[in-house]
């Protein structure tokens, strides 16, 4: 299997790279198995915070759409709920991670990319970041993620990005609460934030981590089988095809009124 995301230990700094550069960090199942162990392989490790950065111009760009689009008469209905908890899975990898994850973002985010900037803990994003909610203009939702995007997003932020799918760039992410700190210098800022996490004591660290994001995981227990199961049938819909078609072709959709 193909390396997509590369782990390191420096010191008590856990770092993984998602590097699968030829399809933009696409969520593929490769990708989100290799990260989930990454995350566990850094638990293990006794690192005291997670740095999660990318190769490329492209943090990530949500979903595998060839992955996603090449599932029709294979069963697509159970593959598509496969493949969203998948999702659901990898973004309480890190929610549950008793170690701070630190997002290191100087590239696009795009649709399933921005769950993981969600469910981070600290973000520092540079001034190549552009971010953007694009799933209704495929014919889907950003259902799953909403998870961890809503208890972060302003209300009328989520409101607007949610369903225009317009480009903003890291002062506006971090205006609307999306990312923590918008710098012109990403290593230098994770590197000091890094430095200042893990100073603490794993068991502070843990327990401190835990505070912030009980909530977003009691949302988990109530919501997120209904949301992969709405998250399924959206991505097996003929609007759905259509627009992932539409997609990969470079074309504008044909939506059926």
């Amino acid at each position: 299997m193909m390396q997509l995301v590369r782990y390191n230990l420096d010191g008590a700094v856990a770092r993984l790279v998602l590097d699968s550069p030829h399809n933009h960090n696409a969520l593929s199942t490769a990708l989100v198995t290799q990260l989930r162990q990454g995350l566990a392989d850094a638990a293990a490790s006794g690192a005291r915070a997670v740095v999660l950065g990318h190769t490329g111009r492209t943090f990530c760009a949500g979903a595998d759409l060839s992955e996603a689009s090449s599932s029709e008469g294979a069963g697509p209905a159970d593959l598509a709920v496969d493949r969203a908890r998948e999702m659901t899975h990898v973004l309480r990898s890190i929610l549950e991670l008793p170690v701070p994850v630190i997002g290191a973002i100087d590239g696009n985010v795009r649709a399933g990319g921005m769950g993981l900037v969600g469910a981070c803990d600290i973000v520092v994003a540079g001034p190549a970041s552009t971010f953007a909610l694009t799933e209704a203009r495929i014919g889907v939702a950003p259902s799953i993620i909403s998870l961890t995007l809503l208890p972060k997003l302003d209300a009328r932020a989520a409101g607007r990005y949610f369903v225009t799918g317009e480009k903003f760039g890291a002062d506006e992410a971090a205006r609307i609460g999306l990312i923590t700190v918008a710098t012109d210098d990403v290593p230098g800022a994770v590197a000091a934030l890094a430095a200042e996490t893990a100073k603490g004591s794993p068991q502070g660290l843990a327990a401190s981590k835990a505070l912030t994001t009980a909530a977003i995981l009691e949302g988990f227990d109530r919501h997120a089988e209904d949301l992969t199961q709405l998250s399924a049938r959206l991505f097996v819909s003929d609007e759905a095809r259509e627009g992932m078609m539409a997609f990969l072709e470079k074309r504008p959709p044909r939506w059926v009124s």
